[in-house]
């Protein structure tokens, strides 16, 4: 049995298995012309919102510049996109995770608890630190891909940021992130920053279309669906588009718009197919919809000219909702307590 991946969603393809990027032109043109213009930072943060194709276009980077580590190569002086075709030699190492200098940072599996650990950890940051510095070179980049960065705990961090600092020769540091601003401002400091926009629901949907099956055979109203609803997001369209899912975020969004009345039957219902070892993929779900929502009320409250009060209570709120659902990944807290919490501190943020 294969080893789980917290980078893979699902059964989805893995980004290094990914060879089409959609929506993202501009920042593929920036890492080219970089590149191709010897301004190649030594470490990116490639940040936006979950799911949208940043780790996707890290490793497509990655394979570019694996198989033309030379900036002044003809084919990097006419290439168009960063595209290395799913046949060539270098591609094929690298799907098949036997490529040598590529190095990738992610939250590991717990064999013991049969998860993935909660963080990146300093133990994890120190594997890579001594595979890198052992790595042959072979003439070209040794590239680093941290998948995600926000999982990095504060020594991890810390031992990172030594090694940025401290790398062997052509080093690349690519940090996916989907809060880049709450990374710890030295190894922000070290980073040239790519921002990410959401997708549109026209590039979700050709995402989709893209990954083969079983989603290109799913009934099209649903995938229309999914797409719509998804934010902006590929990740929020594959967990909208998984069993019956639809139907829960359809839930999860009439609960929100009752606030600040709470329907604590309601409530419980949800709360009960958030909690358990099995129900990552709503639990998921129910935090990117209250993300959602809490974005919504402040840009519907600023256009309002509503107080600052009422802007403040909904950061507050964001904040306080944030930290308990870090201690309940951390500390492995009962979920459905988290989830009727957090309608309580939504109720206390809208305006009576």
């Amino acid at each position: 049995m294969e080893t789980p991946e917290s980078d893979r969603f699902n059964d989805s393809p893995h980004p290094r298995e990914r060879y089409v990027l959609f929506g993202h032109n501009a920042a593929e043109q920036e890492l080219l012309a970089a590149f191709r213009q010897n301004r190649m930072a030594q470490a990116w943060i490639i940040g936006g919102p979950e799911g949208i194709g940043k780790a996707t276009l890290a490793w497509r980077l990655a394979r570019f510049l694996s198989a033309y580590p030379d900036s002044s190569a003809h084919e990097v002086q006419i290439a168009q996109s960063l595209e290395i075709r799913s046949q060539h030699p270098v591609a094929r190492l690298i799907h098949a995770q036997a490529f040598s200098e590529i190095f990738l940072l992610r939250r590991e599996w717990n064999e013991k608890t049969k998860k993935f650990f909660t963080e990146i950890r300093v133990d994890d940051v120190r594997k890579i630190i001594s595979a890198y510095h052992h790595s042959s070179g072979l003439g070209g980049w040794r590239i680093a891909i941290i998948d995600r960065a926000d999982d990095l705990n504060r020594s991890a961090a810390n031992a990172l940021l030594k090694l940025i600092e401290e790398p062997p020769q052509k080093s690349l540091f690519l940090l996916i992130s989907n809060q880049p601003g709450r990374l710890l401002p030295t190894l922000r400091s070290r980073c040239r920053k790519l921002m990410l926009n959401s997708l549109s629901q026209d590039e979700i949907t050709a995402t989709i279309g893209s990954l083969g099956k079983p989603w290109t055979q799913l009934p099209k109203d649903d995938v229309a669906h999914a797409c719509q609803h998804a934010e902006g997001s590929i990740r929020e369209a594959l967990r909208l588009l998984d069993s019956d899912a639809i139907q829960f975020h359809d839930q999860i969004i009439r609960l929100l718009r009752r606030l600040p009345q709470i329907d604590w039957m309601g409530v419980h219902q949800l709360a009960e197919k958030v909690t358990g070892r099995d129900q990552e993929a709503a639990y998921e779900t129910f935090m990117r919809a209250v993300e959602t929502h809490l974005d919504e009320r402040v840009r519907t409250r600023a256009t309002d000219a509503a107080s600052p009060a009422h802007l403040i209570g909904y950061a507050q709120a964001w904040q306080e909702i944030h930290k308990l659902a870090q201690e309940a990944e951390v500390f492995n807290f009962d979920k459905k307590a988290l989830t009727l919490g957090i309608f309580e501190r939504l109720a206390k943020a809208e305006p009576q």
